[in-house]
């Protein structure tokens, strides 16, 4: 070879890896990361509300009592004394679960991608509702499925729809949020949730139910899992997750699936990490032996209630007239509908100008988006900031018009 020649160029990327594109999300908070900015946008808890000494507590423990453990590789399964504690906090909410149910994930998006992993072929069809969880439909995306959107109204899925879709697209699996969903805060109703039971039942589909939000209920009844139904019971992978009501950088969630998807998951986990982080879990099992995470989600709950209400209050004033929104039960996110000739996306352009921001809802749609659609989050502020917050939005939307 001549000491002239040029090198060659490696080979391309996977193709999925350029044919699924970054979260405008993050994009939008990453703008939004300068000082004195209210932003809206990112589904993020409050950290003055992060219980630090009961955790920085724990981890003492953890280590006090068995710093070697902790420190060490551990079982991929997660620590026993983990998944005894979820498995005791999923069967008070009305699911009977053992500690061999369940797996620890790196957060409940881990659990999302080991389901997919197992299940998903590229090619295969997954079902969402539409809008849904932004990073959901990226975790499909790399696996080279193709998405269809099964229509929602404003309570959620039409099992109607869902069931004309099983039939015509013969997906793999029907992705939910069906409690306090991302990003327009629906609760599915339990009528419509045996529904999806029996049609999953009926046609053969997988149900992938994602739940980090279930404990966040302001008000109403609560209404039980899609896992929970008998006819749904051997076919539902069950998702949750610490980061909304302990702390989002615990990066702890677990699922909850029948025992042949839960062991090709866990086999899909040893290829992606071994285990999640030994220290982390047994911090957590000492919480939740040694602190009341009962009553510091009540605590949670109340401090979010009233956020949501001082939103609620002020959306009239700070958003063009004709505008619509929803009122969830629970959760972290209110779902706004502009009027006719309004665009989301060009709104916060001037919004961000005025230090404030939210998401604009079109990237949360498969197929044709809503424009006029946009997600306001409630948690990360107090009354005061969200009412500073709505100020910014009511001149934003003025010199917008």
């Amino acid at each position: 070879m001549s000491d002239q020649q040029q090198p060659s160029a490696p080979p391309a990327f996977a193709a999925r890896a350029t044919s699924v594109g970054g979260s405008p999300v993050r994009e939008i908070l990453a703008l939004t990361e300068r000082p004195g900015v209210i932003s809206f946008a990112g589904g993020l808890p409050a950290p003055e509300l992060f219980d630090s000494e009961g955790l920085r507590a724990a981890y003492d423990a953890a280590f006090a009592g068995a710093a070697r453990r902790a420190l060490q590789y551990s079982t991929t399964e997660g620590a026993p004394e983990l998944r005894e504690a979820v498995a005791a906090r999923i069967g008070a909410r009305g699911l009977p679960t053992t500690p061999d149910d369940l797996l620890v994930t790196t957060g409940s998006q881990q659990a999302l991608a080991l389901i997919t992993a197992t299940l998903v072929e590229p090619g295969d069809v997954v079902l969402v509702e539409n809008p849904t969880y932004l990073a959901a439909l990226q975790c499909f995306g790399l696996a080279g499925a193709r998405v269809a959107a099964v229509p929602c109204d404003e309570e959620g899925v039409l099992p109607e729809a869902l069931e004309e879709a099983v039939r015509r697209e013969r997906p793999k699996l029907f992705y939910s949020v069906p409690t306090f969903q991302n990003p327009t805060g629906r609760t599915l109703p339990a009528a419509r949730r045996a529904a999806v039971a029996g049609i999953a039942a009926r046609l053969g589909l997988w149900l992938v139910e994602d739940d980090p939000y279930g404990e966040l209920r302001y008000e109403g009844a609560e209404v039980p899992w899609l896992a929970a139904l008998p006819q749904a019971a051997d076919r539902t992978a069950l998702l949750g997750s610490f980061s909304k009501i302990m702390a989002p950088g615990l990066r702890l969630g677990w699922l909850r699936a029948p025992a042949g998807l839960r062991r090709a998951a866990v086999v899909a986990k040893q290829a992606a990490d071994l285990h999640t982080s030994t220290v982390d879990q047994l911090a957590a099992a000492h919480y939740l032996a040694a602190a009341d995470l009962d009553g510091h989600v009540t605590r949670i709950r109340a401090a979010y209630r009233a956020r949501r209400d001082a939103l609620l209050a002020g959306l009239a004033e700070a958003l063009p007239a004709g505008s619509e929104w929803n009122r969830p039960e629970g959760g972290m996110f209110v779902w706004a509908r502009l009027p006719e000739g309004w665009d989301a996306t060009a709104l916060l352009k001037s919004a961000v100008a005025n230090d404030v921001a939210f998401v604009p809802g079109a990237p949360f749609f498969t197929g044709t988006p809503d424009p006029r659609t946009l997600r306001l989050s409630f948690t990360t502020h107090t009354p005061e900031e969200i009412a500073e917050g709505l100020a910014r939005l009511e001149r934003s939307t003025r010199s917008a018009s």
